[in-house]
């Protein structure tokens, strides 16, 4: 009596290949191997390791140390290969009177040192950014490792458009202000994070200059805090103007001849944009538009940081925040002084 195979009905003594093996299988492109709990740990263990060897060689204290979690580990690890990079060793010799006369240069500063790659990858901040915002090198590069992930989110397509200005022309200085993360000690105090005046230029770290030699450098310095607009206490910092569509001034207080030097009937007529830096123009356009823009009923609003020519030819920092009724014609202004 011959025995059929269910599966291709043939002769089970002429095919036993059909069946289905038991036992060890091949593994195959579709179905590799799985990996074992084992090898996962051997794994996990050589990589905490190697982390541990890592921090081990970071130039900051035993106590700091044992704080780090991994991402902070890497982030450091990562901030002090950029500056390897940009300063190889041997390159710069230390000053004669050590890390000591560092620490004293650094408190005499109105604000902290930021060093940052042709891309915005941070390479340096000074350790007295603490004072500053209230967060340490390694508190502040739990946010990122770039200069756009410590700055609040609305300046950071201004801020890459001034490091792009300033990158295709070397040496040329750009200022923005922006307001940058604070520890929550620091926004439960004065009620947000910090606006910070950014003062640099890209700059050759070595000569010959070559694109992985060259940095953006800059002084980081505090600005006053800005009050809530409904703080009556700080009025006197401040001057409100009205301005038809395109901006031409129709009238504004009589309190600007204090902050900007000019008097009311000089302003009358004259254009919002004769008296703004070049650097801000596009930033003072895209206000302009989003506030022009609105229709409907509704009221339109937009904030900006922008340098307004003084009377006497000097820049003043104000905080403009203009608005427009819906269907109106008329753009209101109200600028603040910062210092």
């Amino acid at each position: 009596m011959t025995i059929f195979c269910s599966h291709c009905h043939r002769p089970l003594q002429a095919e036993m290949s059909c069946l289905p093996r038991r036992g060890k299988q091949t593994p195959t492109a579709s179905k590799p191997f799985r990996s074992t709990k084992s090898a996962s740990k051997a794994r996990r263990d050589q990589i905490n390791v190697e982390l541990q060897a890592l921090r081990s060689l970071l130039p900051i204290s035993a106590r700091e140390k044992e704080r780090l979690s991994y991402l902070h580990t890497m982030a450091l690890v990562c901030l002090q290969l950029r500056g390897a990079q940009m300063f190889p060793p041997g390159t710069y010799s230390a000053p004669p009177a050590g890390p000591a006369l560092g620490t004293e240069l650094l408190s005499l500063l109105p604000g902290f040192l930021l060093l940052l790659s042709a891309n915005g990858k941070l390479v340096y901040i000074s350790e007295n950014v603490a004072q500053v915002l209230g967060l340490s090198v390694v508190e502040l590069l739990a946010q990122g490792d770039t200069v756009f992930d410590i700055l609040d989110g609305r300046a950071r397509e201004d801020v890459r458009k001034k490091l792009l200005l300033a990158q295709e022309e070397p040496g040329r200085e750009v200022t923005f202000v922006s307001e940058m993360r604070t520890s929550k000690a620091f926004r439960l105090q004065h009620g947000g994070n910090r606006a910070v005046a950014v003062c640099g230029r890209f700059t050759a770290l070595r000569w010959p200059a070559s694109p992985s030699a060259t940095a953006f450098l800059a002084l980081c310095t505090p600005v006053t805090q800005l009050p809530a607009d409904s703080d009556a206490s700080s009025q006197d910092n401040l001057f409100q103007s009205t301005h038809v569509l395109d901006m031409t001034f129709t009238d504004v207080t009589e309190s600007v001849t204090y902050h900007l030097g000019y008097s009311r009937e000089e302003l009358i007529g004259q254009s919002w944009y004769s008296l703004l830096h070049p650097e801000d123009t596009d930033l003072a356009a895209a206000q302009h538009r989003a506030v022009g823009e609105s229709l409907g009923a509704g009221t339109a609003s937009g904030t900006a940081v922008l340098r307004v020519l003084r009377r006497d030819r000097t820049w003043a920092w104000l905080r403009v925040s203009a608005r427009r009724d819906g269907g109106g014609h008329v753009i209101t202004c109200t600028s603040r002084c910062l210092r």
